[in-house]
C-alpha cells in the first residue's frame, strides 16, 4: 500500500533555526499554529525553551541541559532525544 508524502514532524526545528516562525513550524508539522504556540508557551514556561524578542520576531532557544521529569527518564537531559530529530545528528564516539 503506498502512503502518499507528508512533512516529517520536526521537533528539533527551533533548535537548528531560532528565528523560524512558528506558522513555519505548523506548516512542516502539519499542526495548526495555534497548537504549536500552545505547545511552545508550555515548553516555555517549564523552562525548556527560552525566547527572546529580537526587533518584530521571536528567537527560542532550547535549554539543552533540561532534565526530563518523567520518572523513567528522571536526571537525563533532553539534548540526546533532540540529537535524534536533528538532521546532522553528531557523529558517536567510539571507544579508543
Amino acid at each position: 500500500m503506498d502512503v502518499p508524502d507528508q512533512p516529517r514532524p520536526r521537533p528539533a526545528r527551533l533548535a537548528r533555526d531560532p528565528g523560524v516562525r512558528l506558522r513555519e513550524v505548523a506548516e512542516t508539522c502539519v499542526l495548526t499554529e495555534r497548537t504549536v504556540q500552545s505547545i511552545v508557551a508550555d515548553l516555555e514556561q517549564e523552562g525548556y525553551l527560552s525566547r527572546v524578542r529580537e526587533g518584530r520576531r521571536n528567537h527560542y532557544r532550547i535549554s539543552s541541559g533540561a532534565k526530563f521529569r518523567h520518572p523513567a527518564e528522571a536526571g537525563r537531559d533532553i539534548a540526546g532525544l533532540l540529537a535524534l530529530f536533528a538532521d546532522d545528528p553528531p557523529a558517536t564516539r567510539t571507544a579508543p
